[in-house]
């Protein structure tokens, strides 16, 4: 059946149903998930940031703000756990499809695609009712069995990899040794080409505003933009990286104390927290001149990735207003993990492909945020967005995973509030589905075959009015990605990351009274590591956790 065919169908069988059924469809609110790539948890400005994001800024304070809110260390995970709600070594994505070794290739969780063993949030809603958009990174394998076209989306453009260009083909032709000849978009399913004036951030969001109903239609709607921007290559269009320059011409010790000075300002972290020192000794007094100008330039760039992602919000929320559907739309942001803060070209992940990267690209100072430069920022600048936490994007630990994350309810929902409890990114799934008051008649089966039930629990009450007091700590929580693993229970927090990057030992926090994760009591509490490692361990049974080939794992 055509899209347009289903589309008539359903609007027919709408008008069929009896009044009062009719206005209990129809009531029900829309939602937009936006997802946004390796942001820092206080980039924007509802967080502490310096960028101008006036209109995420809006829907935040006008809506409820997560400070305790956790994904998986790194996208694809967490984008499987965020559409089905089920841990990710069991949907498939066990590992990053690309980064599979030899040893989990062959087993169940780690097929390098979204399994049929889950089901998908778009897949529930669409049969609740819904109509189901798409647009932007989906990181859920190549397999047409996992296209978003053929997993619940009636409507979607997906970028199928990890990565790509910011820039399109006009651009890219100024750079043709960067590799993005092998990056596929889909548009329904079926592979397209980008136009040569695509940058992602706003393509991707033209491509999601396409696929909106019209003003009236009746129909809700569940509309998911995944975007790519803050991922690197860091890149903007020059006018926009020109609007902050010299922002950071301070340097990035500067810009992390002001930040973390903000957040005790906002009340979105403790007052008496002590911030985790950076994991690089190098200060910024320590840099040459020409090093600090690109590096600021390096942020500068960044921070109009950051910039431009506002832009588009603003202008999703500005059609949401013109077609009269924004005060009963659900809007929920958040970010995948934190901060990407490796240099790839030394990472112990894929060093090869980052001096390949470095060494095919122009990444002069007056080229650095164009499409023929390739830069991250490193773990300086991550680490000023991720503090007071430690670390950053891969690491289980809190600047790894707690992530910048709010949800507004116009019509319905607390406005200008911080949500203190712990939140998963699983949870996300079960939320949505009691907002959409989508009911599940049996959780194992769908569509006649056999599936693993959603493991988040719903948080929609904590976005009410009449929300219950915040649960600080989860009962359990636990974690595994590239041998890097952490258990959690109550305040108590055991991460364990292996060499080269960690020293190989489990480490112990107390995680309420110290989230910076600045001291390890494991030697202090050995019971409570000891009982941590032994529930992580069954973790790993159940899930089917399968430790990569590492040294020290």
């Amino acid at each position: 059946m055509s899209i347009l065919r289903l589309a008539l169908a359903m609007a027919a069988l709408i008008a069929l149903l009896p009044a009062h059924a009719r206005s209990a469809v129809q009531d029900r609110p829309s939602i937009v998930v936006v997802l946004v790539d390796d942001m820092g948890f206080s980039d924007i400005g509802a967080f502490g940031g310096e960028i101008q994001t006036p209109n995420l800024d809006k829907l935040a304070n006008n809506g409820v703000k997560f400070n305790n809110f956790h994904t998986t260390p790194v996208c694809a995970p967490t984008r499987a756990e965020l559409l089905t709600g089920v841990d990710h070594h069991q949907t498939g994505l066990g590992n990053f499809p690309e980064l599979r070794q030899d040893n989990q290739v062959d087993e169940p969780g780690y097929e390098g695609y979204l399994n049929d063993r889950v089901v998908t949030i778009a897949e529930r809603l669409q049969e609740g009712g819904y109509r189901t958009l798409m647009s932007g990174k989906w990181h859920l394998g190549y397999d047409p069995r996992a296209n978003p076209a053929v997993r619940g989306f009636d409507r979607s453009f997906a970028m199928l990899g990890g990565g790509h260009n910011h820039f399109g083909k006009d651009a890219l032709r100024k750079a043709p040794n960067l590799p993005n000849a092998g990056v596929v978009y889909t548009r329904d399913g079926k592979k397209v080409s980008i136009p040569d004036d695509f940058y992602s951030t706003t393509y991707f969001t033209d491509q999601l505003i396409s696929f909106l109903p019209a003003k009236g239609d009746g129909q809700p709607f569940f509309a998911y933009l995944a975007l790519t921007a803050p991922h690197y290559p860091i890149q903007a269009p020059a006018k926009d990286i020109r609007r902050y320059a010299g922002k950071y011409d301070a340097g990035y010790d500067v810009l992390r104390n002001r930040r973390v000075d903000r957040l005790k300002q906002l009340k979105l972290i403790p007052e008496d927290v002590t911030a985790h020192s950076q994991s690089s000794p190098v200060r910024w007094e320590q840099l040459t001149d020409s090093q600090k100008k690109t590096e600021a330039r390096t942020m500068e760039a960044y921070a109009a990735m950051v910039d431009i992602i506002d832009q588009n919000i603003g202008r999703l929320v500005a059609e949401l207003k013109k077609r009269g559907q924004y005060e009963n739309t659900v809007f929920m942001f958040l970010s995948d993990n934190g901060p990407e803060g490796h240099e790839l070209d030394k990472s112990f992940i894929i060093p090869e492909a980052g001096k390949a990267l470095l060494a095919n690209a122009d990444n002069s100072l007056e080229s650095i945020g164009s499409a023929a430069s390739y830069v991250w920022y490193k773990s300086n600048w991550a680490e000023a967005g991720s503090a007071p936490f430690r670390r950053y994007k891969s690491f289980p630990t809190e600047g790894g995973t707690r992530t910048v994350a709010f949800l507004s309810y116009p019509k319905a929902g607390r406005k200008g509030e911080i949500e203190s409890s712990y939140l998963s990114v699983r949870d996300v799934s079960p939320t949505i589905l009691e907002l959409a008051r989508v009911s599940i008649p049996d959780p194992a089966m769908f569509r006649g075959r056999r599936v693993i039930p959603i493991e988040g629990k719903s948080f929609a009450q904590r976005i009410l009015p009449s929300a219950p007091p915040p649960v600080i700590s989860p009962d359990f929580a636990a974690g595994e990605m590239f041998g890097r693993r952490y258990a959690r229970e109550g305040q108590w927090k055991a991460v364990h990351i292996p060499p080269p990057t960690g020293s190989g030992q489990w480490e112990l926090f107390d995680v309420e009274r110290d989230p910076g994760e600045v001291t390890d009591v494991a030697r202090q509490h050995p019971e409570i590591l000891a009982h941590l490692v032994k529930r992580w361990n069954a973790y790993a049974k159940k899930k089917g956790v399968v430790l990569p080939v590492i040294p020290g794992n």
